[in-house]
């Protein structure tokens, strides 16, 4: 299970995709914590099964035990706070933009492993999930920790073509059910 099999799955369509992922991936400036952190959240963040068993394992040989537990605390905590937060931002009302949020968020406390990193693969998961606030608010946190608007940007790159592998195979196994 890897990369390579994950391009090697998308069909002939979405050739720019296929190269996309080898290129974005593959040949990515960032350092190996971030990149393969950015790469398993937003795998998880996908919500395919498939973009998650090809790239979950190649993560998973990349990172240490935290980061690999962090990647993944990463993705559960924007699952929550991406559709709260983009809730608010979207409803008419500003008077629920005031009400305390009430949620829970202290692996954002205390990580266990660097915060910029933390905060990228926050700030990719947020990208998936489509919630201006959190990306704001992570991209506002990576520039006041010296991180250079070039990485950020390879996390954006990076959800977006793994984003769009999950929902091309997962349209794919179901077109060829029909």
């Amino acid at each position: 299970m890897s990369l390579d099999t994950l391009r090697a799955a998308l069909p002939d369509y979405a050739k720019e995709l296929r190269l996309n992922l080898g290129t974005v991936i593959g040949r990515s400036p960032l350092p190996g914590q971030q990149l393969w952190g950015t790469v398993l959240a937003t795998a998880v963040a996908s919500r395919s099964p498939r973009v998650l068993a090809e790239l979950g394992p190649q993560a998973r040989e990349h990172l240490s035990p935290a980061a690999w537990t962090a990647a993944r605390a990463a993705a559960a905590e924007m699952a929550m706070t991406n559709v709260f937060h983009r809730t608010r931002d979207l409803l008419s009302d500003p008077g629920y933009g005031r009400l305390p949020a009430g949620l829970r968020t202290n692996v954002l406390g205390d990580p266990g492993v660097p915060r910029a990193d933390f905060e990228l693969w926050s700030f990719a998961v947020s990208a998936v999930n489509g919630c201006r606030e959190c990306l704001d608010s992570h991209e506002a946190a990576l520039r006041t920790s010296g991180m250079r608007p070039e990485t950020v940007h390879e996390a954006v790159k990076i959800a977006a073509v793994v984003q769009a592998a999950g929902t091309t195979l997962d349209a794919e196994a179901v077109l060829d059910g029909l």
